[in-house]
C-alpha cells in the first residue's frame, strides 16, 4: 500500500485540503510534515466550513489518524485553541498523534518575528508574525524547545534560559523592547503537559509500522514549491522545506518508501507576501480572480496577489517534486471569462527564457509570454465527469497538462467538498 506525498506547486493556497478529502476514504493516516500555523487548509462539508491551519486536514474524517510530525513547529497555544473549535462543532480528535521531537512555538518567537519585520522595514518579507522562522532557526542554532522537553522540567527551564540569553540583549538593546523572563516561558509551557502528554508519540515509529502493515499514509506539505527554502524564490519564502524531500526528512519515513507525488496546482496563480510573481495582474482580471475565487488567506486575510496560470512553474515544481499527478483546483474561478492567458515562457532581458531561472534577479525582471485561450460561460460547479464540462474548458485542461509536467488527475470545479472531476486515480 503506498505512501503519498501532496504538496503545493505553486505559492500556496492551491487546495490541498481538497485533495486530501478526495482520498480520506482511502487514507489511514495524514501527516503534517513543515510549516506551522503560518499558513492554513479551508475544507468545506456540506453547509459547514472548517479553516485549519496547525491541524492536518485529515483531522476532519473519521478513521484517519492525523498526525504532526516531526518537521512541524507546533504552537501549542494555537493547537488547543484549534482542538476546542473542532470539539465544539462536535468533531472527533481523540486519535491526533504529537511528534516527540516537533519543535515548540514560544511567546518569545513571536516577539522576535514581529519586531524583526518592523525594523527591516521596506525590506520586509511579509511573514505571518507567527513565530515560524524564529522557531525554525533556533532549532538550526540548537537552541530550540522540542515537545517531548514541556515534560521534564529542568531540561524545559535551562533550555528556555539559553535561547533567552541572547534574544534578550537582542530584544532590549536593538529593538527597545522589555526582557522576557524565563519563568514566564517555562510556566506556560508546564501548563500544557497534561493535555498534551497523551497526544505525544513516536510518530516516525508508528507511520512506518503503518507502512509495514500495509496501511496508505498520506503525507501533506504546509505552504508550496515557490516558498521552499531551498528551492523556492529565496528569501520570500517559509523557513522549512515544502518539497516532497521535506516529508523524509520532516516525518522519519525514508524516501524510496514514498509511491506517488501529487502537486496542487491552481488554474490560475496566487501569493501572499513580497516577492517576485511575473503573471501577477493588476487590473479587473486580477480583480476578478481575487473575488471569484475569494482569494483572501486563511491564516491571515490578507488579500492574494493574483496573476494567470504559469506553466514554466508548474513544470519546475513537477522537476523539483517528481511529480506524478497533478490536481487542478478553482476551474470554476474562470467562468465568465471571455479570454484566458496562460504563461508560457518568460522574456528576460529580451530572450525567450522557457524555465523558472535559478538567478533571483532574472526572475525578478521576467516578463510573462502568454498564450490566450478562449474561455466558457456555463456553469461547471456540478459536472461529475471530464465529458460534462464544456469543449472550450476541456481544451484549456488538456493545454494546461501538456505544459506542465505531469498529468491532470482530477480537477477541482466548485468550492464544496465533492466539487471535484476525477480523470485518474490518484493512488493507482
Amino acid at each position: 500500500m503506498p505512501a503519498v506525498v501532496l504538496i503545493g506547486a505553486q505559492w500556496g493556497d492551491e487546495g490541498k485540503g481538497k485533495a486530501t478529502d478526495l482520498l480520506g476514504s482511502r487514507v489511514d493516516y495524514v501527516v503534517k510534515f513543515n510549516g506551522g500555523n503560518n499558513a492554513g487548509h479551508t475544507v468545506v462539508i456540506g453547509n459547514e466550513k472548517y479553516a485549519l491551519h496547525l491541524l492536518p486536514s485529515g483531522i476532519l474524517t473519521p478513521g484517519v489518524t492525523p498526525v504532526i510530525a516531526n518537521g512541524v513547529v507546533v504552537d501549542v497555544e494555537v493547537l488547543f485553541h484549534e482542538l476546542n473549535a473542532l470539539l465544539a462543532r462536535g468533531l472527533d480528535v481523540s486519535k491526533l498523534l504529537i511528534s516527540a521531537n516537533a519543535h515548540v512555538i514560544t511567546q518569545y518567537h513571536r516577539t522576535m518575528d514581529k519586531v524583526t519585520e518592523r525594523f527591516l522595514g521596506r525590506r520586509n518579507i511579509g511573514t505571518t508574525g507567527r513565530g515560524i522562522g524564529p522557531a525554525y532557526a533556533d532549532k538550526i542554532n540548537r537552541v530550540g524547545i522540542r515537545i517531548q522537553d514541556i515534560f521534564d522540567e529542568n531540561i524545559l527551564r535551562q533550555k528556555v534560559e539559553g535561547a533567552l540569553d541572547q534574544k534578550n540583549h537582542l530584544l532590549v538593546k536593538v529593538y527597545n523592547r522589555r526582557a522576557i523572563a524565563a519563568s514566564e516561558i517555562v510556566n506556560e509551557l508546564l501548563g500544557y503537559a497534561e493535555r498534551l502528554r497523551p497526544m505525544v508519540a513516536d510518530t516516525g515509529l508508528i507511520l512506518n509500522q503503518a507502512l509495514d502493515a500495509g496501511k496508505t499514509v498520506l503525507f501533506e506539505g504546509g505552504q508550496a514549491t515557490m516558498l521552499d527554502v531551498d528551492h523556492g524564490t529565496y528569501p520570500f519564502v517559509t523557513s522549512s522545506n515544502a518539497t516532497s524531500g521535506g516529508a523524509a526528512t520532516g516525518s522519519g519515513v525514508a524516501p524510496n518508501r514514498f509511491d506517488r507525488v501529487i502537486g496542487i496546482v491552481k488554474a490560475y496563480t496566487t501569493r501572499v507576501g513580497s516577492g517576485p510573481f511575473p503573471t501577477e495582474l493588476f487590473d479587473e482580471w486580477g480583480e476578478f480572480l481575487r473575488a471569484n475565487g475569494f482569494e483572501f488567506g486563511t491564516t491571515t486575510g490578507r488579500p492574494r496577489r493574483c496573476g494567470w496560470y504559469d506553466a514554466p512553474i508548474a513544470r519546475y515544481s513537477a522537476r523539483v517534486n517528481g511529480i506524478t499527478d497533478f490536481v487542478l483546483t478553482k476551474l470554476d474561478v474562470l467562468t465568465g471569462l471571455e479570454k484566458i492567458q496562460v504563461c508560457v515562457a518568460y522574456d528576460i532581458d529580451g530572450v525567450r527564457v522557457d524555465e523558472v531561472p535559478v538567478n533571483q534577479t532574472d526572475f525578478h525582471h521576467a516578463v510573462p509570454i502568454y498564450q490566450e485561450f478562449p474561455g466558457w460561460t456555463e456553469d461547471i460547479t456540478g459536472a461529475t465527469s471530464f465529458d460534462e464540462l464544456p469543449k472550450n474548458a476541456r481544451d484549456y485542461v488538456l493545454a494546461v497538462e501538456a505544459m506542465s509536467g505531469s498529468r491532470i488527475s482530477a480537477i477541482g470545479v466548485g468550492p464544496g467538498r465533492d466539487a471535484i472531476v476525477v480523470r485518474h486515480d490518484l493512488l493507482g
